[in-house]
């Protein structure tokens, strides 16, 4: 995907080369949004909102990272619906049983894999909820610096973009946000990597 060019011709007006961008870059703008909120309809909403904002000043953007570019929309979008709930969404760790007309909850589509078995799929169920639990304890600002870095995997400087702050102010939430994950995860021990048990060991 020639990015360059396809943003040259969104700014000219071309609906296809700005929704060529947008499927390109449309699971990580959802699921940056689904990490920071913590809930599936709100998520959709919030990444709806995100590429309304894109569309709307994509002739706005100068260059640099794009993908930082369409991240701070979509982090401005989720900041909105906080605003707009009044309070931070929280995701439970164990899921409802049974759905309002009765019928059995289905694992989130975002963890479906058809190779897993039963008992993996219960694991990475829990395994989900768990980190979102502790992604959900963390300030509104922590948590969008370990999810832009450490789940959409942008360096210091894209985050940065991303966010409008300091690269130093970056640093520090980084690493303060995951020294609070460490801590919570460490009450998720059993469901953790075998590898991440190890270097706990380790540190000890």
């Amino acid at each position: 995907m020639d990015e360059t060019a396809l943003i040259h011709s969104a700014q000219n007006g071309d609906l296809d080369a700005f929704n060529t961008l947008i499927l390109h870059y449309q699971d990580s703008v959802f699921h940056t949004a689904l990490r920071v909120i913590g809930d599936e309809d709100l998520a959709q909403d919030a990444a709806q909102e995100a590429f309304i904002s894109a569309f709307r000043n994509i002739s706005a953007f100068r260059g640099g990272s794009f993908k930082a570019w369409l991240m701070r929309m979509v982090t401005n979008a989720c900041y909105d619906e906080f605003r707009r709930q009044k309070r931070r969404p929280t995701t439970p760790l164990e899921p409802d049983a049974k759905q309002a007309d009765g019928e059995e909850m289905e694992s989130p589509r975002w963890l479906a894999d058809p190779n897993m078995t039963p008992a993996e799929r219960s694991e990475a169920d829990e395994l989900e909820h768990a980190i979102q639990h502790c992604l959900d304890t963390l300030p509104t600002d922590f948590r969008t610096v370990v999810v832009l870095a450490d789940i959409q995997g942008m360096d210091y400087s894209e985050v940065a973009a991303a966010s409008k702050v300091p690269l130093g102010t970056i640093k520090s939430r980084l690493a303060r946000a995951r020294l609070r994950l460490r801590e919570c995860l460490r009450g998720f021990e059993e469901l953790l990597p075998s590898s991440f048990r190890l270097q706990e060991e380790g540190n000890s």
